[in-house]
């Protein structure tokens, strides 16, 4: 029984781990040793990327427990992380150290440990004696260690976008190979878009292999997915269903993207009974297909071109020239109106579904590797159907407004059987040219050279296009930097315009203020003059004093007064000759004394200047 209880108690202990890694038994108080708790076997309390968590276990040992240690719980944080520490209070400041050490990477040596309660302590300071609650919050400081810097990690990005990365695709149920080039800055989206174009697979229906655990959004750039670089290896295949075989029937008629392959069984199929290979391709096309090349009467040129795409590349096979999607006047735009150097022919393909040449130029010449590698390198290739006459009848109208009415009759007499038709347009400055028509009954040798003759005339042109246009934007910098310079001698000239102005204005308020202020006191100087007590005689009844006053210029005012005239009346005759007051005071000599500083309402007799004195003007400070 006994063992019993000891097995069960030691399984219990193998999977709830203690708190102290020891589980107690309540026989005997016997101790039994439990595992140290270890945080990987426990994927529920991992730490997120920005926390971490270390556990500091305790050695069991088989003796009775007489008191349980007691376990302190340190939160420590550091920079943009928090690590969880757990020890026991015997444990010292120094093992914290050493568990953030392996946690942070961080050498013992160049750690600060700061938020202790009792202030800064030492590594061998024991737990316990810091009287420390449960749980604690530390933080660490590196100050001899420089800061983290995100600038090689974007620095890194920055080039992975400039990058061009080389994509080997393989198409699964053909077992074909792509080599495609799509820079850094490309999303997985454009990349299966484009895997579209060529396997006529649509996305939601794309199966893959190969693509990194990383990429997991189609939004994400190829720079970020984890592609090796410079090449990377894909595998892309249908996506298959239960139900894929019942629909398809259903899908045939509603998206003209699910095209189906029965035109190749067609074909295979023909010499069973009894039809010979002239005799399949001189049947009318419209019996071996299920779809047209482009819907009649579409209202939008892009998507009947999105419907002429598929729908190639099902008869076909997706080794074909990439027909631009949008209308002709956005095909112009693409190919000529662009820098000089940019600039590329424009090649129309005009399609015939009743014509007997149509399947042997499109299958031979116009799938021909090299003819698609031509193409796709110096033309920009747009394509219309003209097997209904409602789309005849409107490649006609654009044909006559964008290259004249011989084009276009051109085009109007051609019969049937010389369909189809590929149209070489060079962009000039007045008008679109016509540089070459070339008829469905050609040879890939044939058609390469009348492709290249006409490059040879375009590259001729767009030389002259590109030094005219170098010469035209070398005229246009100097004219720019004239202007510029022009405008600045004008800005400069203007505020030195204005700067003056200013000056003489503010000279002409100052100007206006100083005549204000000597009309002002020219006014009070008269009024005062006029103001005076007249000047008594040297023989009067009255005692009269006689003041001598000297100027700072040098001159005396000489004037008599009564002896019993106040000597605010000195003040005003003083004032009237120009030397106001508030302005200067009056000295006399001995004794030295302000005369300013007197009451002025008394007389002269009783400040003492009197029967004659001799003072003079000084100006006050």
């Amino acid at each position: 029984m006994g063992f019993s209880v000891f097995c069960l108690q030691a399984a219990i202990n193998g999977v709830i781990p203690q708190e102290n890694g020891i589980l107690q038994s309540d026989y005997g108080g016997e101790t039994i040793p439990g595992p140290a708790f270890d945080p990987t076997s426990h994927p529920a309390s991992a730490p997120t990327p920005s926390s971490s968590s270390a556990f500091r276990p305790v050695m069991p040992s088989r003796q009775i427990v007489e008191r349980q240690p007691r376990m302190l719980d340190f939160r420590v944080e550091y920079r943009d992380r928090n690590v969880d520490v757990v020890l026991e209070d015997s444990c010292t400041v120094g093992e914290i150290k050493q568990i953030l050490e392996n946690e942070l990477q961080i050498p013992v040596s160049k750690m600060l440990l700061k938020g202790w309660k009792t202030g800064d302590v030492e590594d061998s300071t024991v737990l316990k004696s810091l009287h420390l609650p449960k749980n604690n919050s530390l933080y660490v400081l590196t100050p001899d260690l420089p800061p983290p810097s995100s600038s090689s990690h974007a620095g890194a990005l920055q080039e992975s976008l400039n990058q061009n990365f080389m994509l080997i695709i393989t198409h699964r149920e053909v077992q074909r190979e792509y080599n495609l080039n799509f820079s850094g800055s490309s999303t997985i989206q454009e990349v299966k878009r484009n895997v579209y174009d060529l396997t006529s697979i649509p996305v939601r229906h794309q199966l893959w292999e190969g693509w990194p655990a990383s990429a997991t959004d189609d939004s994400m750039c190829l720079a970020e997915s984890g592609l090796s670089y410079p090449c990377h290896r894909l595998t892309v295949g249908r996506r298959s269903s239960p139900a894929q075989t019942r629909e398809q029937s259903e899908e045939q008629s509603t998206d003209v993207h699910m095209v189906s392959d029965s035109d190749g069984d067609d074909f295979e199929d023909a010499s069973e009974f009894g039809v010979d290979d002239g005799e399949v391709f001189g049947m009318a096309s419209s019996a071996l297909r299920k779809s047209p090349m482009m819907p009649e009467n579409a209202e939008n040129e892009g998507d009947a071109l999105l419907q002429f795409t598929a729908e190639f590349s099902s008869r076909y096979g997706d080794c074909h020239p990439v027909f631009f999607i949008g209308s002709l006047e956005a095909a112009f735009q693409e190919a000529f109106y662009v820098k000089a150097r940019d600039r590329k022919l424009l090649a129309i393909y005009l399609h015939h579904d009743e014509s007997v040449l149509t399947n042997v130029f499109c299958s031979q010449m116009l799938c021909a590797e090299s003819i698609v590698s031509y193409l796709s390198q110096n033309f920009i290739t747009w394509a219309w159907d003209l097997t209904k006459d409602a789309n005849r009848a409107r490649f006609l109208t654009m044909c006559n407004r964008h290259f004249g009415s011989v084009v276009a009759q051109t085009i109007r007499t051609q019969k049937t059987d010389q369909f189809p038709l590929f149209l070489i347009i060079m962009g000039k400055r007045s008008s679109n040219e016509v540089l070459n028509v070339i008829q469905g009954n050609t040879t890939v040798d044939e058609l390469m050279m009348r492709l290249m003759a006409a490059m040879e005339i375009f590259t001729a042109q767009q030389q002259e296009d590109i030094k005219d246009e170098d010469e035209r934007e070398a005229r246009e910098n100097v004219k720019r930097e004239q202007d510029e310079a022009y405008r600045l001698s004008l800005e400069a000239d203007r505020a030195k315009r204005e700067a003056h102005e200013r000056e003489m204005a503010e000279q002409f308020r100052l100007e206006q203020i100083r005549k204000e202020q000597e009309e002002e006191r020219e006014a009070i100087r008269l009024s005062l003059e006029q103001a005076l007590p007249p000047e008594p005689k040297e023989e009067n009844a009255e005692p009269v004093s006689k003041l001598r006053i000297r100027t700072p210029s040098g001159e005396f005012l000489e004037r008599r007064f009564l002896a019993s005239n106040k000597l605010q009346i000195v003040f005003d005759f003083v004032a009237s000759k120009g030397f106001p007051w508030d302005e200067f005071k009056l000295l006399s000599t001995f004794p030295r004394r302000d005369v300013t500083q007197l009451d002025p309402n008394k007389s002269l007799l009783e400040v003492k200047l009197f029967p004659q004195e001799t003072l003079f003007l000084e100006a006050k400070e």
